[in-house]
Order: C-alpha cells, then sequence, then structure tokens
C-alpha cells in the first residue's frame, strides 16, 4: 500500500510540472511553508500553488496531505486566499478534509524596518486534516495517527487570527508570526508562532538569462510550534519544528519549493517533508473584466 501512495504522488508531481512548465505566467512565492512575510500579492493577480506534506508518524500509516491555494490581490493593502485541503493515508484511502478563507491586511502603507500585517482565517475543516500549515495549543503527532474513519467525524469550525512582522536587510527576509486560534463551538483559545529567516545566494541578477543562475535560488530556515492555551500558555507538551527550505523559480515564474522538518520535542512528529508549487497569472482580474465588458457588447 505504501508503494502504491509513493507512485501515485510522483505521477502527480510529474503531472504538475508538465503543466507548470509550460504555464506563461510567474510566482511571487518566497521559501516559506508555515511562515508569512509581509509580502502582498500584487493587485489584479491570481496565484496558484499546491502545498503538501508527507510522513510516516510513529504508531501511524504515512500519508500525504495537499492545500490547494488561490491568492488573489484585492488592493495593495488586501490580500485574499482560498485553501482546499485534502490528504491520502495508507490503508485508510483519501478524503476531501474541508477548506479556509484567508485575508491578510497590511497595516502600514510604506516600506518600514518592520512592516506588520494583519491575518484572520475562517477554517472549516475536520480533525483529519495533516496538511499541518500551523502548529498551535498542543497540536502533536497524535493529530497526525488517529484513523481517519475516527478523525473526519470531528469539525474544526475556526477563527485564526495572526500578527506578521516582516523585515528586509540587505537581501535578507525576516519574518515573525504570532498565531492566536479559537474553535468557535468550544475549547479555549490557542497559540502558536512562526519565524523564518531567508536569502537569495545572489543578489545582483546576471545579464543573461538563465533557470540556474545563483539568483533563482533562495534558501533559508524556519521555526515554529505551539505555545499552549489561554489557561495554560507555554511550551509544555507542545510540538516544534526546525526546518531549512529552498525555493527555486524558473524563467516562466513557476516557482518549487521544497522543505525537511524536525521535529524538535517527544509530542512533534520525527520528521515531515513538505514540497509545493505555485505559479501566478499577472493581471488576471484586468483579464477577465475586458473579457466581460467584450461580452455585453
Amino acid at each position: 500500500m505504501r508503494l502504491y501512495y509513493m507512485q501515485l504522488m510522483c505521477r502527480l508531481t510529474a503531472m504538475a510540472a508538465v503543466w507548470l512548465f509550460g504555464a506563461r505566467c510567474r510566482a511571487g512565492e518566497g521559501p516559506f511553508f508555515v511562515t508569512y512575510t509581509h509580502q502582498m500579492e500584487e493587485p489584479g493577480n491570481l496565484e496558484f500553488s499546491a502545498k503538501s506534506a508527507t510522513g510516516n508518524p510513529d504508531r501511524g500509516h504515512p500519508f500525504v496531505a495537499t492545500a490547494a491555494e488561490f491568492e488573489y490581490g484585492m488592493t495593495a493593502w488586501w490580500t485574499a486566499e482560498w485553501y482546499l485541503d485534502g490528504q491520502a493515508t495508507g490503508s485508510e484511502g483519501a478524503l476531501f478534509t474541508g477548506f479556509r478563507w484567508e485575508n491578510r491586511f497590511r497595516l502600514l502603507w510604506r516600506e518600514h524596518w518592520i512592516n506588520p500585517v494583519l491575518y484572520l482565517e475562517f477554517e472549516d475543516i475536520d480533525a483529519a486534516d495533516k496538511t499541518a500549515l500551523e502548529v498551535v495549543g498542543h497540536d502533536g503527532v497524535q493529530d497526525l495517527t488517529a484513523p481517519n474513519q475516527v478523525a473526519r467525524r470531528e469539525k474544526q469550525r475556526e477563527m485564526e487570527a495572526k500578527l506578521i512582522l516582516g523585515s528586509y536587510y540587505r537581501g535578507w527576509t525576516i519574518a515573525e508570526n504570532f498565531i492566536a486560534e479559537k474553535n468557535l463551538a468550544h475549547a479555549p483559545y490557542e497559540f502558536g508562532y512562526a519565524a523564518g529567516i531567508s536569502r537569495p545566494l545572489a543578489l545582483a541578477a546576471r545579464p543573461e538569462t538563465c533557470n540556474f543562475c545563483r539568483e533563482n535560488f533562495q534558501v533559508g530556515v524556519e521555526v515554529y510550534g505551539g505555545l499552549g492555551t489561554w489557561a495554560g500558555f507555554g511550551l509544555r507538551d507542545t510540538s516544534h519544528y526546525v526546518a531549512p527550505t529552498v525555493s527555486w523559480t524558473l524563467l516562466n515564474g513557476t516557482a518549487f519549493q521544497v522543505s525537511p522538518s524536525f521535529g524538535a520535542t517527544a509530542s512533534s512528529a520525527r520528521f515531515l517533508l513538505r514540497f509545493g508549487v505555485s505559479y501566478e497569472l499577472a493581471q488576471f482580474g484586468r483579464s477577465v473584466g475586458a473579457w466581460l465588458r467584450g461580452g455585453r457588447q
């Protein structure tokens, strides 16, 4: 069964690569999977991406989970996103686990030493979701090992807020996130964090164009984890991860990302491998508007 899922993911990844290599578009994603920077989507641009996580936790089955992301630049200070989540677990099958609606609002108009962004998200997922887009409260490896048929019965309709702080310094991107999450039906407030730092391998672009130029690669590292709950804030019985990250952007703008994540506490999964691909359609909103106006004539 494990071999079957590995073959399935290889085929899906190959199909996505063939499709995206031919796209005439550009992407603006950095190398992080959990940490958000203060970078906003350009107004009218639409970005597609797939963020995946795979692992083989102790006392569980191997799995792969994917969040399909659609990000649109509403204005220069407002970016909206939709996520569709799903997962496949060895010996348990595949299922759709829910959706997320995210909004990010830039709080200061001009670029500053520290740039704050407010993040608000509504998520309607079930406990079988394994995308691990954030870690809060006492999230741990047990959330990745619960049987699908049991976990999917638990609905998680939650509101999530993040304070995102981002900076650029001599080519370095530095970001810190503080996370607060509340289940709308029950449970206390849960807290978490994420922080990352990254840099291109070269800051100056070469006069010639190439896919393997150093400036097309970004490397970095992010750390993230839970900070307990309102009733028990702190590090006790919480999960924490250290994750090197690498991204590669092609000439047509397609970006590939990979990040091995290493658990740092007993509550964490020992290892998760994250990988993703993204591309951006420039001025998608203007093109759709022009098409609709043409259709009415």
